[in-house]
């Protein structure tokens, strides 16, 4: 099945749930992710993001004195553990497929891989910059830009190679999604002309648009409301992560460009330890859930990174 009919067919239970998962990083194993998942799966969920990153800056020391800086990839097998997740837990997975650290060819035999083990549900981005970079930077012989990693997807989909080959068999179309961000952008100008980014998404063929994370429903209104102005038509689907400690005063808006609303950041403030924190996020997080649900949104999704325990709970009290 493909998301849209996951959200088309939300109706047959109340309240409906994805979650993203982050790969384990390289030499870790599988244990700690698979035992995540054991907690999530109680819940029933839709199905399951793979994030994916981009190779990180390492300086190397040379025997002459200097450094070289290489690029290494921390968290590599998006891919290994989609399938490993898939034939685990019999739930559907959408891995990220993103420009960061990747050239077309790479991409390519992504793509290919995907096929081969029956994935055909992906989430398409750009990818955030390399860590001492100051604005991205897209590596050489691959994409700058989403919509660059969209249309080598068409193409695949179309049944082309990114070299124009065509095709003997080509295998089953992918569908695809992409992200979007109700505090816009960091690097956007302006909240319309995000929207206008996202409405051409659309037009080249996303199928649905999974938001930022947020803690201001107001803000999620509100964009989704100039978005359907602007002629987004696709499922914006609410990305949902519970604050958790303290230090996320200040480092949630810093790092995910996002505010925290004045009524939750006064009450943060009244919390004398990271577990009055976290059960404070508990609750906010419920009541958003509660009102979005309340508006008519088919699906929550869910960011579990360092927050597996608040996600769980939330579920658990909404169901």
């Amino acid at each position: 099945m493909k998301v849209t009919d996951f959200i088309e067919h939300s109706n047959t239970r109340r309240y409906r749930f994805s979650f993203e998962v982050l790969p384990p990083l390289k030499g870790n194993g599988t244990s700690a992710l698979f035992a995540t998942i054991d907690k999530l799966n109680e819940f029933d969920p839709c199905y399951i993001n793979i994030t994916t990153h981009n190779s990180e800056y390492v300086y190397r020391e040379l025997e002459n004195g200097q450094f070289s800086r290489e690029r290494i990839r921390r968290r590599p097998g998006t891919i290994a553990i989609a399938a490993a997740l898939q034939q685990k837990y019999s739930i559907p997975v959408i891995p990220h497929i993103i420009c960061s650290g990747a050239t077309i060819e790479q991409i390519e035999y992504e793509l290919l891989d995907l096929q081969f083990l029956g994935i055909s549900n992906l989430l398409l981005l750009r990818g955030d910059k390399a860590r001492d970079d100051k604005h991205f930077m897209p590596t050489p012989d691959g994409h700058a830009h989403t919509t660059e990693l969209i249309a080598q997807v068409n193409r695949f989909n179309e049944g082309f190679f990114a070299d124009g080959s065509e095709m003997k068999h080509p295998g089953e179309r992918f569908e695809y999604g992409v992200a979007c961000y109700p505090e816009k952008h960091e690097e956007a100008p302006n909240i319309e002309m995000d929207i206008a980014y996202l409405k051409q998404k659309q037009d080249m063929g996303a199928a649905y648009a999974v938001t930022q994370l947020f803690f201001d429903n107001a803000r999620y209104f509100s964009f989704v409301q100039k978005a359907r102005e602007a002629g987004v038509t696709i499922p914006l689907i609410p990305g949902i992560k519970p604050f958790a400690k303290l230090s996320q005063l200040t480092v949630v808006p810093k790092t995910f460009h996002c505010d925290l609303p004045e009524e939750l950041a006064k009450e943060v403030l009244k919390c004398r330890n990271d577990e009055d924190a976290k059960a404070l996020g508990i609750e906010w997080a419920v009541q958003q859930c509660k009102q979005l649900y309340a508006a008519g949104i088919s699906n929550i999704h869910f960011y579990t990174v360092s927050a597996v325990s608040s996600v769980c709970e939330v579920a658990r009290r909404l169901l």
